[in-house]
């Protein structure tokens, strides 16, 4: 692994973290896939971070050297309109507007700012007189960790799905995102119906109430059967762009892959390249008047939607990247609660120091040996 040099403060906002934990994300892999012409040699990813605070900034008042914090993904400075407005996702201090995005994020590639992810021993954070989330210090990192990405992820989803109480919820989609999406369902009080064609996803949200489906053709139709025949009030779609699950998505990012970047970063802003099996699928089964949020990351500015079946079944769509720390105070309480009530000690399958990442990297994409969940330990 090639030598990354030590952090150093740049602003008086800026703070130093030690990195104790951090995990692989599905997202991790969009990049190879997909924001391949954005990444460049030296690029530290990773964005599910949480560690020890070493340094601080002039200007950071709320942390000082010892504490311990969770980083969550995008970076947002608090003040701004965005972020009064609970938008953190969309922060207008921090936009990189030269690529019309949104928020920087961490070890995303330069389409999200090109600032150094969470996959190392120590991690620079920017802003973090409002970011990082303060954690005690007597429960064991998992309890935390999830706070960065997915688990307020996963709240946003339920949150965007609006299901009615008592109603139903669909969860296409698993991995991590999908099986806190489930639990936060079950949590809720709804009927959450988790679909996947993996069979120790579908082992692990069966242990936490949720009822199952194998993916295939006509999983809309057995959900439709399930629900007097309309579909369910609501669907999570916690799939997004898997091109390793489609030919010819497959093939278009290979292809984008083989031109020069500037021409591969064009084509990626013209191109429809996502697999929406699960997309398509997921409007086909929603009930008419019903939800469909999408939590699943896509990469295709021209990706094809069924629009004419979307506008008769009168769907309401929502999306976004999560707006962490809009949420971060609703779960610190669940992640702390002795009971487990989210199951966040129940999701890591794999554990590893930062040596053993490339090879848990193919695991987690080929979804082999049951891997659902990487967690890396710089310095373990």
């Amino acid at each position: 692994m090639e030598e990354v040099p030590d952090p150093v403060i740049q602003e008086p906002t800026d703070a130093i973290v030690r990195i104790t934990s951090t995990a692989i994300c599905g997202s991790d892999l969009h990049l190879y896939e997909v924001l391949g012409p954005y990444m460049h040699k030296g690029d530290v990813i990773g964005h599910e971070p949480m560690g020890i605070v070493e340094e601080v900034g002039s200007a950071v008042t709320n942390l000082r050297k010892g504490d311990r914090v969770v980083i969550p993904f995008n970076i947002s400075c608090g003040n701004c309109y965005m972020c009064s407005q609970g938008l953190q996702s969309q922060c207008e201090t921090t936009q990189v507007k030269s690529k019309g995005s949104g928020a920087a994020l961490f070890g995303y590639s330069e389409l999200y700012g090109s600032v150094p992810g969470g996959q190392a021993e120590y991690l620079r954070v920017p802003h973090a007189d409002y970011g990082p989330v303060k954690v005690g210090t007597e429960l064991p990192d998992e309890r935390y960790l999830f706070l960065s990405d997915i688990l307020p992820t996963a709240w946003q989803a339920v949150e965007y799905a609006d299901t009615p109480a008592g109603g139903t919820l669909a969860v296409f989609g698993l991995g991590p995102v999908g099986q806190f999406a489930s639990r936060i369902g079950v949590q809720r009080g709804l009927r959450v119906i988790g679909v996947d064609p993996v069979p120790e996803r579908r082992a692990m949200a069966e242990r936490h109430g949720v009822e199952t489906l194998d993916y295939g053709k006509g999983v809309a139709d057995q959900l439709r059967e399930m629900t007097a025949g309309r579909g369910p009030d609501a669907v999570v779609d916690a799939v997004g762009m898997e091109a390793h699950g489609s030919p010819v998505a497959g093939f278009a990012h290979q292809a984008l892959g083989l031109l020069p970047d500037k021409l591969a970063q064009k084509a990626m802003e013209t191109a429809g390249v996502d697999r929406l099996a699960a997309l398509h699928t997921s409007i086909d089964a929603v009930r008419r008047g019903g939800t469909l949020s999408l939590s699943g990351v896509y990469g295709g500015q021209a990706s094809p939607m069924p629009l004419l079946t979307m506008f008769d079944k009168q769907i309401q769509v929502r999306m976004g990247q999560c707006n962490v720390r809009r949420w971060t105070d609703d779960l610190l309480p669940l992640v702390e609660d002795d009971a487990d009530p989210l199951g966040v000690m129940d999701l890591v399958t794999h554990r590893s120091g930062l040596e053993g990442a490339p090879a848990l990297y193919e695991k987690f994409q080929k979804k082999e040996d049951g891997c659902i969940k990487v967690v890396l330990n710089p310095g373990a």
